[in-house]
């Protein structure tokens, strides 16, 4: 659905073309306008800098435990290391319990999450296991399930999305092999993953779920999803011969990335950050085809620096003006 016209910014261009026709009494612009361009309140700047500060706060802990146990990893005994990693772990899961649905409870929660991690790691390392990496991130991602699910806190989510896409990364490599028509089947599949979690976090989003109404965390989904699936694209343009049907696939999955991008823009959110994702890709697609005519079938090595700037630019420039229309039309700002 188009996005409302009570939720666009209300810059001083959109008061201004309100009261002339007038929407806004003209005795009231100028007080809009004050209010439209107002610096936030002092209260809102605390707010910012406390969550600022403790979330910065809790990952310079957590890099201080890791390197805790790096630094005196020969000197602790395996009980004393598995010990003390545990009882923080409960000291956060507790924190966690007690502060609730607060920031400070849920990066509790999540600093109970990472260590999971360093408790695996520890384990691994003390009795030699023998587990491949791959096992322990899917290990990771499979114990932090039960709070992630429950936590209704972004971050944590993208540190499962992050774990499992490292697990699968891992598994191709250590298990499957690093041949290029491999790498083209996991592109494809690190392509499906993200975007599974980029279109659930959308669908809720769009159900007007509260915490789920920041965008940043699909923007980087959408960016998971469409950068393997360019990276195959490319291999595809590039070295078509060696990349199999994996890449085929990688591509048509990528056209599809384009019109969920397009759509979300144009009727959910009027966005710009997702269709720009878009555009770049096409560019980046475009240009190496150009590159591959130039180089490999013209065999224009001295032309090929001469036109393909040509190129990129006469791409920018139909970019830059398709986005500004598109914003035009669906009252999307810059900062979309």
């Amino acid at each position: 659905m188009p996005k409302d016209l009570l939720d666009l910014d209300a810059t001083p261009e959109r008061l201004r073309a309100l009261t002339d026709a007038r929407v806004i009494p003209p005795s009231n612009l100028e007080r809009a306008l004050y209010l439209s361009t107002a610096s936030p309140p002092a209260e809102a700047w605390r707010r910012f800098v406390s969550s600022t500060l403790l979330g910065l706060g809790a990952l310079l802990v957590l890099s201080g435990v890791i390197y805790f146990f790096a630094y005196n990893w020969a000197a602790l005994h395996r009980f004393g290391k598995l010990g003390l990693i545990a009882a923080a772990i409960a000291g956060t899961a507790l924190g966690a319990r007690k502060l609730g649905d607060r920031l400070a409870g849920q990066l509790c929660l999540l600093a109970s999450s990472v260590l999971v991690g360093a408790l695996l790691a520890v384990y691994g390392q003390a009795y030699q296991t023998g587990a491949d990496p791959y096992e322990l991130f899917i290990g990771w991602a499979v114990l932090i399930l039960p709070w992630v699910a429950m936590s209704r806190f972004p971050p944590l989510w993208m540190l499962l999305v992050i774990l499992a896409n490292t697990g699968l990364v891992l598994f191709q490599q250590q298990v499957l092999g690093d041949t290029d028509r491999l790498i083209t089947w996991l592109a494809v599949a690190l392509g499906l993953l993200n975007g599974f979690a980029w279109a659930t976090y959308e669908h809720f989003a769009n159900l007007r779920v509260p915490w789920l109404a920041d965008r940043w965390m699909p923007r980087v989904l959408a960016a998971m999803t469409t950068a393997p699936l360019l990276a195959a694209g490319e291999a595809f343009i590039v070295i078509p011969s060696e990349v199999g049907s994996g890449a085929v696939v990688a591509l048509a999955l990528l056209v599809a990335t384009f019109a969920a991008e397009y759509a979300l823009h144009r009727h959910l959110r009027g966005e710009l950050f997702l269709l720009t994702i878009g555009v770049l890709s096409l560019i980046t697609l475009i240009t190496t085809v150009a590159g591959r005519i130039l180089i490999v079938d013209m065999d224009a090595d001295e032309l090929t620096l001469f036109i393909l700037p040509f190129v990129l630019i006469g791409q920018v420039a139909l970019a830059v003006s398709w986005l500004r229309a598109e914003a035009r039309a669906t009252g999307a700002t810059e900062e979309s």
